[in-house]
């Protein structure tokens, strides 16, 4: 029985930090857009102040801690009959997916990733769709051609 079990790679933590510094930046025009508001307008520079904390607090958490934390705890595990996504930080999610359910599978590198040399497998089924995120380039590829393959083997023993 061929069977593959790995983690993602570890340079996902890199583009994830990337997207919540962006998301974050985004964030900030709209904190700085109240904030003015509220230090000219009104007598409550103590919420300002308020505010300011908790988006530092916030963008530390989702900056620093939260990518390497979500590296950690994501695996997958590829076999023949089946495949299982584990992943979450302050819950763990596993979720088997039978081969025989797989309708296709895609590849996808948006241009974050791509500057990192990694992709996306996506893996659609009837129900829902699943994704293992920042594969290695080849990795994601191979990956791509294994669950295609286990998916139409499938197929033919039903």
């Amino acid at each position: 029985m061929v069977q593959l079990s790995k983690r993602i790679s570890e340079r996902a933590v890199s583009v994830w930090r990337i997207h919540a510094f962006i998301r974050l930046a985004i964030f900030f025009l709209g904190y700085s857009l109240i904030s003015f508001f509220l230090w000219r307008f009104g007598d409550l520079k103590w919420l300002v102040l308020l505010l300011a904390v908790l988006y530092l607090i916030h963008f530390s958490l989702s900056v620093v801690f939260w990518p390497r934390w979500r590296w950690q705890r994501w695996r997958y595990d590829i076999r023949e009959k089946e495949m299982e996504v584990e992943c979450g930080v302050w819950t763990r999610r596993r979720t088997l997916i039978p081969m025989s359910r797989v309708q296709h599978v895609d590849f996808r590198q948006g241009p974050l990733l791509k500057k990192y040399q990694l992709a996306s497998v996506v893996i659609f089924t009837a129900a829902t769709v699943h994704e293992i995120p920042a594969l290695d380039e080849q990795e994601a590829e191979q990956l791509c051609h294994i669950i295609s393959t286990f998916a139409k083997v499938d197929d033919r023993d039903v």
